[in-house]
């Protein structure tokens, strides 16, 4: 991404380790969770291949249209279930969110060349459409908001044990509702990326 070698490796490392603890939870749960977990750990794994800082490691001008290819493949298997609304919906954004990240960054399109911006916008200029582009960052700020407030203790029970919105107690709930809390940190975590990878454009 154009945004810095310390912030693109910040994302890198961010997105690589919800990748990794999606990847994880894919190995239980239901078959829905599991599908879910998956496309959740593509989604950060992909983030965070998009988001090495180009001065370090140069993309290859083919991983874009790979980029593109991958996560219109992931919105296409995400279209059925995103009729049933809910996180499913969520992901078809993303999946396609990454398409245009990928066509906008791609160097015909960022006019980046052949250079170490390549594939990561032209300098100094913004990239995509604006409007678009502002739509996705209007979503992901929302949604950012919405699942930081999922995870802020919201009243203390008797005995003084904290609980979590929608959970059991923070830190002595079962495996269930830990995990979900971690789950919802690593979507929290996606989420934050994604509206800092837009801000690149």
């Amino acid at each position: 991404m154009h945004g810095g070698t310390l912030v693109g490796w910040l994302l890198l490392a961010l997105c690589a380790v919800s990748g990794a603890y999606c990847l994880l939870h894919a190995r239980t749960g239901t078959p829905a969770e599991r599908r879910a977990a998956r496309a959740e750990a593509q989604m950060g794994f992909g983030m965070a291949a998009m988001a090495l800082p180009a001065a370090v490691l140069p993309p290859p001008e083919w991983a874009w249209a790979l980029y593109a290819v991958l996560f219109g493949a992931a919105a296409l298997r995400s279209l059925r279930p995103a009729l049933g609304g809910g996180h499913h919906l969520h992901h078809l954004i993303g999946s396609l969110a990454m398409v245009y990240m990928a066509i906008t960054m791609a160097p015909a399109v960022s006019g980046g060349g052949g250079d170490g911006h390549a594939g990561h916008g032209a300098a100094g200029g913004a990239g995509g459409i604006p409007a678009l582009t502002g739509a996705l960052l209007v979503y992901y700020a929302f949604y950012v908001l919405s699942s930081a407030g999922r995870l802020l203790p919201v009243a203390a029970a008797p005995g003084g044990v904290v609980r979590v919105a929608g959970r059991g107690p923070a830190g002595f709930g079962s495996g269930t509702d830990e995990r979900s809390g971690l789950t919802t940190a690593c979507r929290l975590t996606m989420g934050i990326a994604m509206f800092a990878m837009l801000l690149t454009l």
